[in-house]
This record gives structure tokens, sequence and C-alpha cells, in this order.
């Protein structure tokens, strides 16, 4: 079969929810990713940020094979043998002391909600279901019907009323927004420190410190939604540390699966998890003895492959050259680490035509609300590679 008949049976078999580029892809190898007919790409999205070990990573890929072939799932039923070592090791990175581990994103985001409103009702006294949470308007958190409720883009939300209440969106990037919305009732303020999504938004420096100082001061919970930016993709282990900032929860999936499985993961003292009697939360998958072993590779390639420290070397290598990049199409080049958004001019014609050029070039990016290409790249990515991709990226980029 060719690309056309692949495209043409997903097409008519698919649900239409995703408009992908059409490439059809069968193999990778780090940060290359070949089609079914044999071209090469280099890929700068990794999954959205899920691929940050790159592809087929081997270290994983033997943990993967060696926990498959012996336990891949008790339930939570049951103890395994590599779930207390995952938890303790995720402790030992991060410095928290507790996780909860789920599987999609998302879902981890639905367990920070569901632990902020049991703190709300049992610590700070808030009246049953009446407590609120803050959010930021352009936030992408997932696509559950909770999370949708307190999304600002219509097209994630419009067709999936009725919505859950309990969310108060503020403008993004304006601490005073937070200062003045807290109530009584507010339990929690959920941002994530840099929104992917979003356009890759970068908030001005020291708005982290200034929402963290806000909710000590009201007794409200800081949950920093790090799915995308955590476990090393803006040139820190989480974006948070940029500002020395230290939420009481952080939510963290994608890389830590090196994207082989699908792991996500609240983490946060004990004085916040042990509020989770049994039965109250749970997840048939999370936490599973292969979703344990694989996360403790790919935490362990984070670590001793100093992924973390690359990112921020390559990342502002590859931001430098981003930047001298001379189009008229070309409003704005912004990021952290290897989180890079090319914010284009509305007369440019949209970001998707540059992103099926790069196709064409053998580069693999993604647009994201329309005028801005996003470049990700796994974070093992070398300057070789980006001198490579370099050329392409600029005939792309400023191309009539």
């Amino acid at each position: 079969m060719n690309t056309q008949e692949y495209i043409a049976l997903e097409d008519r078999y698919g649900a239409h929810n995703y408009h992908p580029l059409d490439v059809v892809l069968t193999s990778g190898q780090g940060v290359w990713v070949y089609d079914i007919e044999g071209r090469r790409y280099l890929d700068c999205l990794s999954a959205y940020s899920a691929l940050s070990q790159g592809h087929v990573h081997p270290r994983i890929l033997q943990a993967m094979v060696d926990q498959a072939s012996r336990l891949t799932l008790t339930s939570r039923a049951f103890r395994n043998d590599q779930l207390p070592l995952f938890y303790k090791e995720l402790s030992d990175l991060t410095g928290y002391e507790k996780s909860l581990p789920m599987n999609s994103g998302g879902e981890a985001v639905e367990t920070a909600i569901k632990l902020a409103r049991k703190w709300a009702y049992q610590v700070k006294k808030i009246p049953r279901h009446q407590a609120e949470i803050i959010v930021a308007s352009g936030n992408f958190h997932g696509r559950t019907t909770t999370i949708v409720s307190f999304s600002s883009e219509p097209l994630y939300r419009d067709d999936f009323g009725p919505f859950t209440p309990g969310f108060i969106s503020v403008p993004y990037q304006n601490a005073a927004a937070i200062a003045a919305a807290i109530t009584p009732n507010t339990a929690a303020v959920l941002l994530e420190p840099i929104q992917g999504e979003g356009g890759v938004i970068i908030p001005p420096a020291g708005y982290l410190q200034q929402v963290s100082a806000i909710c000590q001061q009201h007794n409200v919970l800081f949950i920093a939604d790090e799915i995308q930016t955590g476990l090393g993709r803006t040139g820190k282990l989480f974006a948070c540390d940029h500002e020395n900032v230290r939420p009481d929860m952080l939510i963290v999936g994608k890389a830590l699966s090196g994207g082989f499985y699908p792991i996500s993961a609240v983490l946060a003292d004990s004085v916040l998890l042990d509020l989770f009697a049994a039965g109250e939360h749970g997840s048939t998958f999370g936490g599973s003895p292969l979703a344990a072993a694989i996360g403790r590779a790919a935490l362990q390639v984070i670590v001793e492959e100093h992924l973390v420290e690359n990112s921020l070397r390559m990342g502002e290598y590859f931001m430098d050259q981003l930047t001298e990049i001379n189009s008229p199409n070309i409003k704005e080049v912004r990021g952290k680490g290897l989180l890079i958004g090319i914010e284009l001019y509305p007369k440019a014609g949209g970001a998707r035509r540059f992103c099926e050029a790069l196709q064409t070039e053998g580069i693999l990016a993604k647009e994201t609300h329309q005028n801005v290409i996003r470049f990700a790249p796994p974070l093992i990515i070398d300057q070789a590679t980006i001198d490579w991709a370099m050329p392409a990226i600029r005939r792309a980029l400023t191309a009539p």
C-alpha cells in the first residue's frame, strides 16, 4: 500500500477528530522517523513532548520487553514489585514526598482537581460542593468533559455542554487577576507554567513567583500542569524551576514514559496525597508493573543521559538560529529549552502551509492556534542535527 491508500483507509474508517499531516510513518529511531516509502524526517514535535528521550530508546525498550515477559498488570487490588521503586525514584528526583500514578495527562488533571476539592472540604473547610478552582484563559489541560468546561477555546467546548461548574477563568500572565478572583471558596489555582497548546505562550519573569505567593497568602493550593513542559523540556527539570517555585501539586505525564506507554502522575507531599482514602480514586492500569518499569527507565535516561542540560544548551542554540531567520512571515520566535514557537503574521496565510513545506524538506513540525509553528524535538538532539535542519527551515519560512 502507498501513502494515499493508507490515508484513504484512515479517512474511511476512522473518526475525523485530528487533522494530521499527510505522512504515514512506519518506524523511528532517536530523532528520526521514516515513512512507508522510505523517506526520512526529523521529528520536531516529539509527540507533543512524550518522546523527549527519542524514538524507541533502547534502554526503555529493554525495560518494557523485560517487564512484559514477566508481569504486565495486577490492577491495584494487589501489590507489585515495580511500583514501590517507581514511587521512590520519582520522589528522589522531584523532591515531592508522594505520587499518584494514572495513565493519560487528562486523567492526572482530573485527579488533581479531585484532590484539591477534597482538601478544600476536609482541610480548608469550604462548604461542601462550593469549591472553586481558578484557571487561565488559553489553557489546555485535556479533553474530558470537566476539563473542557474551563477551556476558553470554542472548538474544544461549544458542542460538549452542559459544563461542570466550579471554575473561574482569568487572563493568563496576570497575577493581579488571580488575586482579584480569590474568594473564601477558592481551593486552588491551576496553571501551565508555559502554555504549549495555546501557542507556546511564556509568561513574564516573576509571574509564577507572584502566583505562588498569592496562593500562600490566601491559603490556596497552587497546581502546575507540567505534562508537556516537565521532565526537562524547557531546560530545567520543571518549568517552574526557572523561578524556583515549588507548586503544592505538580502534574506530569508524556515524557514520563518516553513514548512507550501512557503514564502520568500527580506529585504532592503527604499532607495532600494522604487525603485520598482507599476506594475514593483509582485506575485499572495506573501504576501497573509495566507502567512502573517503563517509567523508572524513562526517568533514569533523563538523568543519566543529561537530557535536561542538553535541552537547555541545544534550546539556546536552536533559538539563536531561528531568531536569525530574516523573513517577513515571522512575527516572533519564543521559547524555553526545546519548547519553541514561531509566531507568524496573519498575512502569512497560517502556519499549516509552512508545516507542509517543512514536511517536503524532511522536517515534521505542527501548527498550533493557526499562526504558530511549534518546534519540540527530542531532548537528545545535537548541534549537528540542528545545523542540518536550519537550511531547510530557512527555505520553508522564507517562502512567499
